[in-house]
């Protein structure tokens, strides 16, 4: 399988997380509860899945190789990557923020935290989309088999430093756990 199949199918548990906030979020604005469980689940998924293991991916082994390859950081796909996986980063920030007030008689407002998240869905749904659509294609073009190859191999070793042993395969069951929950 190709490095660029891998974040492919991570796109898939990504996807699914942005419905199930999707379906939090409109619970929220709904005046209906959410587990707060669930919510602290939603943050450690896009901190730990999202950002550490997935865009720990792809800024410390495939854009590296895309640069080896001839594909400029500054002013193309790699950097517009980068730019937004800041961006995401202070959404997470800014609803992680939200969330310690809420629900516990803090001055968070509910539209507050649903905003933040629906921001980032936005983005989330616009980055996959131009990984998918842009940088994985160009990828498939200028790496060899043999890169893709050694690629995924150092994924798994960033994974395992990371974000450490069996963690991934428990994110994946929490998020079956929150799908059954949010999208029956």
């Amino acid at each position: 399988m190709k490095a660029t199949d891998t974040l492919r199918q991570e796109h898939q548990a990504v996807k699914l997380m942005i419905q199930i906030m999707e379906a939090m979020s409109f619970r929220i604005r709904a005046g209906r509860s959410v587990q707060r469980q669930y919510l602290d689940n939603m943050i450690d998924f896009l901190k730990v899945f999202v950002d550490r293991c997935h865009h720990a991916k792809e800024e410390e082994i495939l854009f590296p190789a895309l640069e080896d390859a001839g594909v400029s950081k500054d002013g193309g796909p790699i950097g517009e990557m980068l730019a937004e996986h800041v961006l995401g980063r202070e959404y997470i920030r800014s609803i992680n923020r939200a969330l310690l007030n809420y629900g516990s008689g803090g001055a968070s407002d509910p539209m507050e935290l649903t905003n933040y998240i629906h921001a980032y869905i936005d983005l989330l749904n616009e980055h996959i989309l131009k990984e998918n659509e842009v940088l994985f294609p160009l990828a498939d073009r200028l790496l060899t088999e043999e890169i893709q190859d050694g690629l995924n191999y150092q994924f798994e070793d960033l994974e395992e430093k990371i974000v450490g042993l069996g963690k991934h395969d428990e994110l994946h069951k929490m998020l079956e756990k929150m799908s059954d929950t949010y999208l029956v």
